[in-house]
């Protein structure tokens, strides 16, 4: 279902302004979603907490378009897997009870990338920097962006080493370009990885830039893969994120 505009009408036919409240998820899979999916095919159990709410959550389709979200969130972004459950939806039902207006979220997640490949000036950086203009151009104010990114740097020494400088950076970079220079940041310390998960999870707890906040997502369920978190945990972590945001930023 398309959603064109940023005003509603009542039963006396009388608009009214509704608040958009837009939220950038952004990160690697365990942002997008693979919570259900199994031998590349999502089993499509979508948890009461994940429940699509045409009114209240919207989503940014891939093409800059508005429309009912539900799961699976990424699919039309992370087109290269298959995806399933995520934390966005249970994040977007646990805060809309607390924060005013609809909920937009901006999905803009991609598996197994890097966070170089986040840099300013690559596609995946400048792809989520148009999105979420795209997404505020229509009259919606950005309140934060969600980050669960950082198993693909893992597995190297060097790219582990530089996480917390290329993440301060991504920071910067994201704040200067949307013009939010106190954009709220909410990333998720990993929960899994190999190598040098360990060096990762310590830079991401460890830095230290004003409206920047971790969730910890260690010990949450994990799939047979060792990697991606299951559906449960996925449902888990939208709350966690959701209760970050509320005690900070809402």
């Amino acid at each position: 279902m398309g959603l064109s505009s940023s005003t509603q009408k009542d039963d006396q036919s009388t608009t009214t302004t509704v608040k958009k409240q837009i939220f950038i998820l952004s990160g690697q899979s365990n942002m997008a979603g693979r919570g259900g999916v199994k031998n590349k095919r999502w089993d499509g159990v979508v948890p009461d907490d994940c429940k699509p709410d045409p009114s209240t959550i919207h989503r940014l389709n891939a093409n800059l378009i508005w429309e009912t979200a539900q799961e699976p969130l990424h699919a039309d972004i992370d087109t290269k897997k298959t995806c399933g459950v995520g934390p966005g939806m249970s994040f977007a039902n646990a805060v809309k009870d607390y924060i005013p207006g609809v909920i937009d979220l901006v999905p803009c997640a991609v598996g197994g990338t890097a966070i170089k490949e986040w840099a300013k000036g690559e596609k995946l950086y400048e792809d989520m920097v148009r999105r979420a203009k795209s997404a505020a151009s229509s009259g919606g104010e950005i309140k934060a962006m969600l980050w669960y990114q950082g198993e693909s740097d893992a597995p190297s020494q060097n790219a582990a080493g530089s996480y917390k400088t290329n993440m301060e950076t991504l920071i910067h970079n994201i704040r200067s370009d949307l013009g939010l220079p106190s954009l709220p940041i909410i990333q998720v310390a990993l929960a899994s990885g190999d190598g040098y998960i360990e060096v990762i999870r310590e830079a991401q707890k460890a830095i230290d830039l004003p409206n920047v906040v971790c969730v910890d997502a260690k010990g949450l369920e994990l799939k047979e893969d060792n990697l991606h978190l299951t559906t449960a945990a996925q449902v888990q972590l939208g709350h966690m994120l959701a209760d970050a945001y509320l005690a900070h930023f809402g």
